[in-house]
Formats: C-alpha cells, structure tokens, sequence
C-alpha cells in the first residue's frame, strides 16, 4: 500500500457488506489525499477523498465549525453510528434542508439513478396525509426548525397532487419549498408548472447536466437539452425567476462543461438563480479502476472551474459551506434569536456568489469583499454579545461594513444584516448567481465524520429523520421496502 502520512482518522464503510470500518484519511505516494479502510471480510479498500489536494484539505479544515444538534433527536444510540440515524442525539447539526422523497416513480430510467422504482421493482409512494405527518415532524425541530424543504423522487411532478403538497408544506410553516425535478412535466405542461407556482412553489432544482445532447443520452437515455430549455423559457413567460441547475459531474462525460454550464447561468440570470455541480456518487459494485474512470472530486471541480472560465472564477474565490456561520451566529446574538446554522463539514461543499459590478461584469463576491476579514469580525461579534458587552458588539459591527465596496455593502450584504430574515436573504439571492459544489458521499469514500455534521436530511414516514448520504448509501432500500407495494409498470 505504500508510504502514506495520515491526516484524520474516522470510520467508514466496506462497500460490500456496510460493515462500520476504521478508516485513515491520509496523503498516498501520489501525493493525492485518499480514504482507505480493510474489512475482514472483504479486503482493503482506497478511494480519492472530496479534496484530493492536501493544501486544500488543509484549508479546508480551518472553516469547520461545530453544530449543536437538536434538543429533540427522534432516536437513540443504539447500534452506533450510521445505523441509529433518525437523527440520534450523537448528530451534531440541525436540519437546515429537509428532503421528502414523494414517489419512487419516474418519466426517465437513467442508468445513475438510485431512486427509481422500475429498476427497484417496487413502488413507493406515501400518501398526502403521511406527507403531511413527516412535514410536521420536521417543523417539530428544537431550537429551530427548517425552513426549507425539497420535494424529491423519483420524479415528483409525476403526482398530481403535487401542488397540494407544495400549499400544504407552506401552510405548515416552511419559508421555501422547492422540486427537485428532471423537468419533463414543467417543459411540456405550462399549466401544471403555473399550479405549482400558485401553490407556493420558490425554487426549481433542476437536473441540468450539460449543454449537449450527447451527454444526456449518456446519462439519463435519452436526449434532453430542449425539455431544459422550454423549462427556462416557461419560467420566463411566467415570471418565475428562481431555477437551480443540477449537475451530476462525472468524468469523462461532462466535466469538460463546466465552464460552459456557468457562462450559460451567468447569461440566464434573470431566472437562474444558481448552479449546484454534484460529482457523481458511485453505488453497487464496481471495481478500482472503473470508478477512478469516473470520480471526480471537490479539487477538481474548483480547477475546472478556474480553467474553465479563464480565470472569472479563480480556486480563491470558494469557500466551505460552513464558513458562513458567524454570519448566523452573529445576527442570532445581535437580534436575540436562533438562526438556521450550516454546520455541515467543511468537506461538503464549496461555493462562491458572482454579482454584477458598476460596469455590468460579472465578479466572485470575494473580489468585492475581504470575505474572511468580515467573517473574523461576525465571530469577534458574537463572542462579544455573549460576554455581556454588546456596545463593543455593536461598534464591530460597524467597523466590519468597511471590509466590503460601497455599492456591495448597499445594494446587497447591508439589507441582509439589518433586516435579517429568510425575505431579505431571499432579494440577495435574487440578485446573485451562486456557483457551488456539493460532494455527496458513497460506501467507497464514506466519512462518518461528515455524517455526524450533515444539514440535508430525508424526513421518512416511519418519523425518522436521516442524514442524505447515510439514507441513500444504506437506509434507502430497507426503509422503502418496508413501506412499498410490488411495482408494476404501465403498459
């Protein structure tokens, strides 16, 4: 296995049988940061980690931030760690996004889906009113409930009633209900995509996996650049200005599009609110060498990104996903509340905002701010609030606006800090367009480490509550079997 240095050690899981392993995060003779693990069972196992790069692994780390969990976790420590998910009071971080899987169903078979009835041969698919109930259970979160939710598949849009569940959700209490869709009943079904607008529907996350037919016919079957277009194209007449474009990112396959994917964002953001690359998460058994044909990781993204768009995007210009939690934390102890905490591992996920300067060019937030200055000044904020001298609080806070351009400070950071609430921070979004990558996990790369800090949880009717990639590397088809019927496909 040769020299290696060893940067974390965690638990992970044999891809074969998901037996818990020990597991070493380390830098190989390749100077390549991999995860490996032995099962006695089933031999050694090794996999490219999310930052292949040491240097960005190590800079990574430096944003981590602890979560305080829920003061009401649905299940107990029982059997350890991934299989008490529900969530148990070992999780250290809160629902911020909160999935609901509506239907197993689908219009399309992709050959890298995980959630498709037709190849699981059973249907699974609650009913309103045990939606209803996982809706309620998930705004049952102490100290703070979610305040966004996905309706997911499947295909969600093939349930008529979608609609009800989108008035239902905000009914209940979620602030942003959002459907992850491929977007064949949107493209094709003006009206339908009206009712959900109607209904309260905030944010499409659509599958968008390229600009070329070929790649969609490689990945989902069959060809669907023109269903993605006529999507935009309704939204426009409509009005309707918040799409997520959804890339599953597989090498050799559309990673040569990344710049283009963000250049297309760029010259769509009167509706495009943000592009949301995902590396592709490899299930079943597959060997070394076929998945390292395929993986690619967070360090490549950012690369491709920087290559790929000359430089308007530069490796500097990300941030981990919880390096926004001063940010929270400091408004939360100015203004005497509790605000949703993105306390996820800073191994997650990166992301960056581009926004339109004076003269109309497009530029990473992080040219228009000293983004870390401001957010050391958010921790020295909330450190002082805590301790009692709140004048002192508030003279850092003024101190901290001159970190960021008058027209920036104004125009968008400004409103949100005054204000504070999910209104304001929904006109910023508005009038940025994010550019993010979030690495879900799979059996081969599996961190438990991670797992215990997820954000994104799958509300379940049985009242469990469970982190993403715990759900889809393990809980998945146990829980659905439970609660499915043989599936039949139509004639």
């Amino acid at each position: 296995m040769g020299e290696r240095r060893i940067l974390r050690r965690t638990k992970s899981l044999c891809p074969e049988c998901l037996k818990v392993l020990d597991a070493e995060i380390f830098i190989g003779p390749d100077s390549k940061v991999r995860i490996g693990k032995e099962c006695p069972d089933h031999g050694y196992f090794d996999d490219t980690y999310t930052f292949s790069d040491p240097e960005l692994f190590e800079w990574a780390e430096g944003y981590a931030r602890e979560g305080s969990g829920l003061e009401n976790p649905r299940t107990k420590s029982d059997r350890g760690c991934p299989y008490d998910c529900g969530l148990c009071n070992n999780h250290k971080s809160h629902t911020v996004l909160a999935i609901i899987d509506v239907t197993n169903r689908c219009n399309l078979s992709c050959p890298i889906c995980f959630a498709n009835a037709a190849a699981a041969g059973y249907l699974c698919e609650p009913s309103f009113e045990e939606i209803e109930g996982i809706v309620e259970n998930l705004r049952a979160n102490r100290p703070i409930p979610p305040p966004a939710i996905q309706f997911s598949g499947g295909e969600p849009t093939v349930r008529s009633d979608l609609p009800k569940l989108i008035s239902m959700a905000k009914e209940k209490g979620f602030e942003h209900v959002e459907v992850n869709t491929n977007g064949i009943m949107f493209a094709n079904s003006p009206s339908f995509f009206e009712e959900c607008q109607r209904a309260g529907m905030d944010t499409i996350y659509l599958q968008f996996d390229g600009l070329d037919d070929a790649i969609y016919k490689a990945v989902r079957g069959i060809p669907l650049l023109g269903t993605k277009m006529k999507v935009l194209e309704n939204a426009r007449r409509t009005g309707f200005d918040s799409i997520v474009l959804v890339v599953t990112l597989v090498r050799g396959v559309n990673d040569s599009q990344v710049g283009a994917i963000i250049d297309f964002a760029l010259k769509n953001s009167d509706v495009v609110r943000c592009v949301n690359f995902q590396p592709v998460s490899i299930t079943g058994r597959i060997d070394k060498g076929q998945r390292e044909a395929m993986r690619i990781n967070t360090s490549d993204f950012m690369r491709l990104a920087e290559e790929q768009t000359n430089g308007l995007i530069g490796l500097g210009d990300f941030r981990p996903v919880p390096s926004v939690v001063p940010i929270s934390r400091a408004l939360g102890s100015m203004k005497g509340k509790k605000y949703v905490e993105f306390t996820t591992s800073p191994h997650c996920g990166v992301a960056t905002f581009l926004i339109k300067d004076g003269k109309g060019n497009w530029k990473p937030i992080t040219r228009m701010a000293d983004v870390d200055g401001f957010l050391s000044d958010m921790e020295k904020i909330d450190e002082k609030v805590r301790a009692g001298r709140g004048i002192e609080a508030r003279l850092r806070m003024l101190l901290s606006l001159r970190r960021i351009k008058g027209g920036l400070l104004k125009d968008f950071v400004w409103p949100v800090l005054k204000e504070g609430s999910y209104r304001a921070l929904g006109k910023f979004m508005r009038q940025v367009v994010m550019i993010g990558c979030m690495h879900f996990m799979d059996p081969y790369n599996f961190d438990l480490q991670r797992v215990e800090r997820c954000t994104i949880h799958y509300g379940l009717p049985d009242g469990t509550i469970r982190p993403f990639c715990t759900y889809n590397s393990i809980h998945r088809p146990i829980v659905e079997r439970a609660l499915s019927v043989p599936y039949r496909v139509p004639p």
